[in-house]
């Protein structure tokens, strides 16, 4: 069984920086995708982030491109989240997760993941 745990969430100002990193452990499995997904309070957990290991590609949401950066380090299975600028909208509960299927077309659905974390809070105000 996959573990996953996420840690950096804090609280911050806008225009701040945070990074988050996420930690995989126990048994081995063939993951296809990692990524960060984030729900807000009353809001539908909706995707981040996410690399797909059949091509080493990255894709992110249109909300978050150009400001925050997925990155892994996978000799240590780690994965991280660099996120600038954050905004107010960026307030919310991100999760780390992980896939043993998801394709380049499918990776931005939570539905398409296996493994989760338990969740770390981000909050920037203004």
């Amino acid at each position: 069984q996959v573990q996953l745990a996420e840690s950096g969430g804090g609280l911050v100002q806008a225009g701040d920086s945070l990074r988050l990193s996420c930690a995989a452990s126990g048994r081995t499995f063939r993951s296809s995708a990692m990524g960060w997904f984030r729900q807000a309070p009353g809001k539908e957990r909706e995707f981040v982030a996410a690399v797909s290991y059949r091509n080493g590609n990255t894709y992110y949401a249109d909300s978050v491109k150009g400001r925050f950066t997925l990155s892994r380090n996978s000799a240590r299975n780690m994965v991280y989240l660099q996120m600038n600028s954050l905004k107010p909208e960026d307030t919310a509960v991100y999760y780390c997760a992980a896939s043993t299927a998801a394709t380049m077309r499918t990776l931005t659905n939570p539905n398409e993941y296996n493994f989760w974390g338990q969740g770390t809070q981000v909050s920037a105000s203004s």
